[in-house]
């Protein structure tokens, strides 16, 4: 096992204490303070210190003020003895008004509901069982919002008494994010089936109160918007599963050889036996592409998307272009350009296309597409881009590797 050095304020020292965890033990100073006491078996804690195995290189150290997260620690008796600069910045309190003081003072935590944090949970004379406090949104004196996690150390030798509490600090405003995208997602949800579900349900209230009355044609339209608007429905969950693997990193990729451009004809076939016209779309082969180990259903998804966003938001014809890429990796790769005759799309929004709810102006969808295809292409070990087509218009680019067999 490594030992472990300890350095404050760059003097630092190297020490095993009888609980086999070493720390450094030279003092600070803080006027009109005392210095920090020994706080468990061979540990003392001060206000700047760095952790690193004693096998790093020299001078390797990595300082308490270079955690993004705020860091707090307090000795048995409660007294301030770490206070990183992201705490003072998280909380507004200056370093030298923290150290030596009580930690529930310097940190005055309240929950939801305006109780005393330090009241309900007593880490000092609580359960001695407890070792931790998973991450919760607390709040400050001010209402400042701060996400709270609670680590113990404690002397096994003195009845598992409290000899060190470790605080993690972390403002709240990536939490905001995420419940502002949850509320979107929602939203989205809620708006998109309720237009294909009304109709659904028009349509066979209709048809079950009224069959007699209509002749078969009717009965034949009625039903086929209601078939599309149930195939709508399932595309909205498929996409929404899309989204939960993608941020879950649980994205599967099941590899065989796909010859691409025979994909993008196949497309183009379905589009053109769908009603569109044939004069539509061209396809363009630069080069001989290597074999590609690609997941077929994946990358008939992000082709078809990608077509999709072409025929409906662009205009004119839709260029297809499959080229080889031999200096990407050891088997070489591809890249695919779809390209439209539209308006394009504005450099500045550029970067917020591939964002989850993103959407062109006055334009439909849920906003997810261009989010699942980034996926994808990424799970391929790949990357895709947007910028402006040589004629105009909008041009979405990816290059995936040639990849390997799952076997291999």
């Amino acid at each position: 096992m490594d030992r472990i050095r300890l350095d404050t304020a760059g003097a630092g020292a190297e020490y095993g204490g009888a609980s086999g965890f070493p720390g450094a033990v030279a003092p600070v100073g803080v006027p009109g303070r005392s210095a920090p006491r020994l706080l468990c078996s061979g540990v003392t804690a001060r206000d700047r210190f760095a952790i690193v195995p004693a096998s790093a290189a020299p001078g390797g150290l990595v300082s308490a003020d270079d955690l993004p997260d705020g860091l707090v620690i307090a000795d048995h008796a409660a007294r301030v003895s770490v206070f990183n600069k992201a705490a003072a910045r998280l909380t507004g309190i200056a370093f030298a008004d923290a150290i030596g003081a009580d930690v529930r003072d310097v940190l005055p935590l309240r929950d939801r509901d305006g109780r005393d944090w330090w009241s309900c949970a007593d880490p000092y004379h609580g359960l001695n069982t407890r070792t931790r406090h998973p991450e919760a949104a607390l709040y400050l004196a001010d209402g400042t919002e701060i996400l709270v996690a609670v680590g113990y150390a404690r002397e096994r030798r003195r009845g598992h008494q409290v000899c060190r509490l470790t605080v993690t600090l972390r403002g709240a405003e990536g939490l905001a994010r995420l419940e502002r995208s949850r509320a979107d997602l929602v939203s989205t949800v809620a708006h998109e089936l309720r237009s294909p579900l009304t109709s659904v349900k028009g349509f066979t209230a209709t048809l079950l109160a009224k069959w007699h009355r209509f002749t078969d044609d009717q009965k034949r339209v009625m039903l086929e918007t209601v078939n599309a608007d149930a195939d709508r429905v399932i595309r909205l969950i498929t996409e929404l599963l899309d989204v939960s693997r993608i941020e879950a990193g649980r994205l599967e990729v099941h590899r065989q050889v796909v010859d691409v451009a025979e994909r993008v004809r196949r497309l183009i076939a379905g589009r053109v036996a769908a009603g569109d016209s044939e004069d539509r779309f061209r396809l363009e082969m630069h080069g001989t592409t290597p074999e590609m180990w690609l997941d077929p259903d994946k990358i008939d998804q992000i082709l078809g998307n990608l077509i999709e966003n072409a025929v409906r938001h662009g205009g004119g014809t839709v260029t297809i272009v499959v080229e080889a890429v031999p200096g990407l990796g050891p088997g070489g790769g591809a890249a695919v350009s779809v390209r439209d005759q539209g308006e394009g799309i504005a450099p500045e929004f550029a970067p917020r296309v591939f964002r989850q709810f993103w959407r062109a102006k006055r334009r439909g969808g849920t906003g997810l597409g261009l989010y699942i295809v980034k996926g994808l292409v990424e799970a391929h070990g790949g990357t895709i881009t947007v910028h402006r087509a040589p004629g105009g218009g909008a041009e979405f680019r990816f290059i995936l590797p040639a990849g390997a067999p799952d076997f291999a």
